[in-house]
């Protein structure tokens, strides 16, 4: 069957009926692009650990994005065999924040999590992150105390979180990705967002609610290649600071200033040399050059910073869903 997102989000299946003495229903939104690696020991651990909550009902929300390989059957065999996974199957690769959204558009849990599949967020955390929760908090972060990544990954990424939050109004914890959990409130509102270039932690932590952090170690990814490769980063580092942002427009203020200011500083400079000492010949074409390339460069920047908000605002103008769904397979075998 064909499904889209539209403007306003799908409403959610409701939830069964469990009787008077109903449990709290957690939702974990899990999204999945190339794992087939993986993907089984992730489930069988994260089946361990909310093995140890019986007193929660579980529902495990994978998100196929468009994966090239052989994860959509392991996936089809995990919701034949659980009665707890769903698997919601995207048309085409959307993209990770799509398909974090797209899980969030089926979740029915009264708090949902989400988290990866590469066994970098371990499940174990899942648990603390529920703990915090029934403690009173709205929205939990799980923060990174440690990083098994390369220098050049952990260092990049320190770096541009705290030059976000430097940027923005929006108090985005430092050292957190999209692994968190969500009150059904907040998860509710946050399926009000329909923008196209999604940056999921900045939306939420600009929502407000009680927020809480879990301190976590990250692990190292246990199969495959990173899906988030240098590219990938970059662009939704882009999204980020555009999306939550107005500075870059305005440090293209203040540098049109400080060119101004050196141009007519050296307008002034060229003619006293003409008036005063005619004699002397003022440097020509190297000072040309240079102006001409600074200046050109100084363009060229500002309307590459201009398009980066004039295409967003095109993006969002075309009004095309988020993503597309080819099917939602359950363990009923609908």
């Amino acid at each position: 069957m064909s499904d889209t997102s539209d403007t306003e989000p799908p409403s959610p299946a409701p939830r069964p009926r469990e009787g008077p003495a109903e449990k709290a229903l957690v939702s974990y939104v899990l999204p999945v692009f190339n794992e087939q690696d993986g993907i089984r020991r992730f489930h069988d651990e994260l089946v361990a650990a909310i093995r140890t909550r019986p007193e929660l009902s579980f529902e495990l929300v994978y998100v196929n994005d468009g994966s090239a390989d052989a994860s959509l059957e392991i996936l089809r065999d995990l919701a034949k065999n659980d009665p707890r996974v769903r698997v919601v199957d995207f048309a085409r690769n959307f993209g990770h924040q799509m398909a974090i959204t797209a899980g969030l558009d089926e979740a029915r849990g009264d708090a949902v999590i989400v988290m990866d599949t590469d066994l970098q967020d371990p499940p174990r955390v899942s648990l603390q992150l529920i703990d915090a929760w029934r403690d009173g908090a709205e929205i939990v972060h799980a923060r990174r105390r440690s990083r098994r990544d390369t220098l050049f990954k952990r260092a990049t990424a320190a770096a541009y979180y705290r030059v976000l939050r430097a940027c923005t109004e929006v108090d985005i914890p430092l050292d957190t990705g999209d692994f968190r959990l969500l009150d059904r409130r907040v998860a509710d509102e946050l399926r009000r967002y329909r923008e196209r270039s999604r940056f999921v932690r900045g939306i939420v932590a600009s929502m407000g609610f009680v927020q809480a952090e879990v301190h976590f170690d990250r692990d190292e990814r246990f199969a495959g290649e990173t899906k988030y490769p240098l590219r990938k980063m970059a662009r939704l580092a882009v999204d980020g600071v555009t999306g939550f942002s107005t500075v870059p427009l305005k440090l293209i203020t203040r540098l049109g200033f400080v060119v101004l200011t050196l141009s007519f500083a050296g307008i002034v400079y060229a003619l006293a040399m003409k008036v005063f000492r005619p004699d002397i010949t003022v440097s020509g074409w190297t000072m040309l050059m240079v102006v001409v390339l600074f200046l050109g460069g100084v363009q060229m920047l500002s309307l590459g910073v201009l398009g980066s908000y004039i295409g967003r605002t095109y993006s969002e103008a075309q009004g095309r869903p988020l993503y597309i769904v080819r099917q939602v397979v359950r363990h009923d075998g609908d």
